[in-house]
């Protein structure tokens, strides 16, 4: 349970005493918010009850956080409560509470901070979902970031979480590929085949059709074209995700499943599903084509499913199977979609979808993540191979590394615009987050480090000396992980990870500078065990916030 579900029960208990007792008159059901206070001075948290109830009780609310603060059970968690102008009550910690949390984390371990919100529950995340064509760009990295760190943050919170790569590879824009594909190929045999219209862009085509003609030979060269790229798509397409699959490892994202479009297809759920919403009158056809009657479920216009002539399913047709096999099939409790932010119009149609299956639209969860605009020593990037800048993730990887890819994609929210600093993000000081950060937890591996070098053992220790401001003000911190872990997970905002490995950093360092930890003189060895306690803490919170993240927790820097 977390400090504010406790916090919650016992204002409840307070205001259902202070009724029975005739302090405070009925007033029904409430809603009790424990927030953290603006001001430090106000405590570690609060609410403003009295506020709401001002009204129906007509009282002034400063009377009513007074009898709320006075009729408060005592409990352990609990060091004060006070009540203040203009109707809060206001909840200081435990110091003893406080103290005790140490031990609670090491006992944790690498698990300290999990919650059980989502015990029982599936969820799905999908993210990147490139269409398999080539290298991945730049433009991918961050949707690949904010969803792998989703999946960790969502299993950390009790959650049945499995990570999936859509692969669309039967589509208009695969036909295209493969049309390209099979120009460079012959071209590589010699043969003066031009470049379909359209033609698929890249020189990654031509590298892929010289290797396949060296490891497949020449054999599709006197082929009928059809029977040529038969040969060639499904050699093509593994390459292709192999090398999709390679480069999302070094950037710390691996997959439970790659879910084929063209599986989807062959399955005959497409049809079948096509049928549901026709027998539910969601299907008109017109101009040639069948279109979703999305105006029926209150869109402004309707949507194509199947194009006029021979042109089959659009994206959005395959994603009604697609989902539908997702929710009714596979029967996920959530269903999480990242998606670039030229899906904007696809957000409505997808909920407009749900309710046509007859879910609630707030099971599926879309997050669109904004464009990344890239700068180096002050001067914006624009991504051109022709002007040799970097294109694709491996460059951006071979640039600044995983950990400071991973930290700033997730540093801003991710339907906010952001500047990516590769100056700042390979600069070593404290001025690179991504830096301080990792620099925190490889210090206190150092410190612990220095006190088994100096034969001072602290497997047990007097926790009750950790009495110094910094001391309590670090404890505090390194707690708050477990509700960052279940609003990031409830919000699907894995963005909180960073800003509270960055505060817990600048605990550690304020508290290393005010407090001496490692100490083997007399009368000061039974603190020094105690402040190695909270630093073996505070290491274990840092270590599981990066993990979460995706990055790794150095031992040496």
């Amino acid at each position: 349970m977390q400090i504010t579900d406790t916090l919650a029960i016992l204002v409840a208990e307070a205001l259902e005493s202070a009724q029975a007792a005739g302090s405070l008159p009925a007033s029904g059901d409430v809603e009790i918010n424990i927030e953290r206070p603006k001001q430090a001075e106000h405590g570690d948290f609060s609410t403003s009850l009295p506020l709401t109830l001002a009204r129906s009780m007509r009282m002034a609310p400063l009377k009513i956080a007074e009898v709320i603060a006075a009729a408060c059970p005592e409990h352990p968690i609990v060091g004060k409560i006070t009540h203040a102008a203009p109707g809060f009550v206001n909840f200081t910690l435990s110091t003893s509470w406080l103290q005790s949390q140490v031990d609670a984390v090491r006992e944790a371990g690498e698990h300290f901070g999990s919650v059980d919100t989502g015990k029982g529950k599936s969820v799905q995340v999908e993210f990147v979902s490139v269409n398999p064509t080539g290298p991945l760009h730049v433009g991918h990295a961050r949707g690949a970031v904010i969803g792998s760190t989703l999946a960790n943050v969502l299993a950390a919170a009790g959650y049945d979480v499995q990570r999936e790569y859509y692969v669309n590879d039967a589509g208009n824009q695969m036909r295209v590929f493969y049309d390209t594909l099979y120009s460079r190929y012959m071209q590589a045999a010699g043969q003066d085949v031009p470049l379909p219209d359209p033609a698929y862009p890249g020189e990654y085509l031509k590298d892929l059709a010289v290797d396949l003609l060296k490891d497949l030979g020449d054999g599709s060269v006197g082929k009928e074209k059809s029977e040529a790229i038969a040969d060639l798509a499904p050699e093509s397409l593994k390459r292709t995700l192999e090398d999709i699959r390679v480069v999302l490892v070094k950037l710390g994202v691996s997959y439970d499943q790659w879910f084929h479009e063209s599986s989807l297809l062959a399955s005959g759920r497409f049809e079948e599903v096509l049928k549901f919403l026709e027998d539910a009158d969601l299907v008109v056809e017109r101009d040639g084509a069948k279109w979703f009657a999305a105006t029926k479920l209150g869109l402004e216009e309707d949507i194509v499913v199947i194009r006029s002539g021979e042109g089959g399913p659009t994206y959005f047709g395959t994603d009604i199977a697609y989902h539908h096999e997702k929710f009714i099939t596979r029967k996920f409790d959530r269903v999480v979609n990242v998606w670039g932010a030229d899906h904007h119009g696809h957000v409505a149609r997808m909920h407009a979808l749900l309710r046509a299956f007859g879910l609630n639209p707030d099971r599926l969860k879309i997050i669109l993540n904004q464009i990344v605009n890239f700068k180096n020593e002050g001067e914006s990037l624009k991504f051109s191979k022709r002007n040799n800048v970097m294109v694709t993730v491996e460059e951006l990887l071979e640039e600044v590394g995983a950990d400071a890819c991973r930290f700033t994609f997730l540093s801003r929210s991710p339907e906010s615009h952001m500047e990516f600093d590769l100056g700042l993000a390979k600069t070593q000081s404290s001025e690179n987050p991504v830096y301080y950060v990792q620099y925190g937890h490889a210090r206190m591996a150092s410190v612990l480090r220095t006190a088994v070098e100096r034969g001072i053992k602290y497997e047990t220790a007097d926790l009750s000396l950790l009495t110094h401001d910094r001391e309590l003000e670090l404890i505090r911190k390194i707690i708050e992980l477990p509700a960052i872990i279940e609003r990031s997970a409830e919000r699907c905002e894995p963005h909180h990870l960073p800003h509270y490995a960055m505060e817990l950093a600048r605990s550690l360092q304020r508290f290393y500078e005010a407090c001496r930890v490692v100490s083997s003189e007399e009368g000061e060895l039974e603190l020094s065990r105690a402040r190695l306690q909270l630093v073996e803490a505070a290491k274990l919170a840092l270590s599981r916030t990066l993990s979460l993240m995706g990055m790794t927790s150095p031992e040496r820097m």
